[in-house]
């Protein structure tokens, strides 16, 4: 039986890593998209020619109507999903002393209401699999986090709290959702440019963990994909990020780095 994932955020950057990774392994992937129409289909179009099966949907995630749709659209095409990739998010900068409030209450429906809202979709989707211990723990939600929930910094403070409250939820909903519904995260380091980052900045940012090398993408959704597949592990959050969470900084990275450049070159 080929088994469904929805990714979403799917079509660039780690989403479209996941999307890969997943296809690869035999999984039929629903890539979704918001924006971004154009990259959905090329990468759709690339896996399809390796010999993946992806579809791509679109949905804006701050709509429970356009969630709900989705969900009901995949289900209608080719039956209920056995993993749920909760990778997308929204990424803006602000402080605790002068929070965007309405930039905090978008940031809050993407990175939390919408993945607990379509973790509840996919259950209420599913044939609970009671009755036989072979097939319990076979359905899977993974939420991508950051390991900034585990080194914290009051830098980007409306993301990081949505994520340490997406974190909370692992537990939550592993236990609630048990024994027919597995719940993991995974926290990854820095992998891409992020933000106002120059590359020079991201060159040096990504190395500043105990592997003194970026995180990998590759790593990350291998990561994923071991999580979707193992029934054994639920109710955890796995850090896929060289220790970056072991290295305390009392700012976001990239602005530590800034710091120490500016110092350098004497400005």
């Amino acid at each position: 039986m080929t088994k469904r994932v929805l990714i979403t955020g799917g079509a660039h950057r780690l989403g479209a890593q996941l999307c890969e990774t997943f296809a690869q392994a035999g999984w039929e992937v629903w890539c979704h998209y918001h924006r971004s129409a154009e990259a959905a289909d090329a990468l759709c179009a690339r896996i399809r020619a390796a010999g993946g099966l992806i579809y791509s949907v679109q949905a804006n995630l701050h709509d429970e109507a356009q969630r709900c749709r989705m969900m009901g659209d995949i289900v209608a095409h080719s039956g209920s999903l056995h993993a749920l990739v909760n990778n997308a998010s929204s990424f803006e900068p602000d402080a605790a002393e002068s929070m965007d409030v309405d930039g905090a209450r978008s940031q809050l429906e993407v990175n939390l209401v919408a993945p607990l809202a379509l973790s509840s979709l996919m259950v209420q989707d599913q044939i609970a699999l009671t009755g036989s211990d072979d097939k319990r723990g076979t359905l899977c939600i993974l939420h991508i986090l950051d390991q900034k929930v585990f080194n914290l910094n009051p830098d980007y403070f409306s993301y990081t709290v949505t994520k340490l409250a997406l974190e909370r939820a692992v537990a939550l909903q592993a236990q609630a959702l048990a024994p027919d519904v597995r719940v993991c995260g995974v926290a990854p380091g820095l992998m891409y440019v992020s933000g106002p980052q120059s590359i020079e900045n991201f060159e040096r940012a990504s190395r500043v963990n105990l592997m003194r090398k970026p995180t990998d993408p590759v790593q990350v959704a291998a990561s994923c994909l071991f999580l979707a597949q193992n029934p054994c592990i639920t109710g955890v959050t796995l850090t896929v990020d060289n220790g970056q969470h072991l290295v305390p900084l009392p700012r976001d990275v990239m602005f530590v780095v800034d710091e120490l450049m500016k110092d350098r070159d004497g400005r």
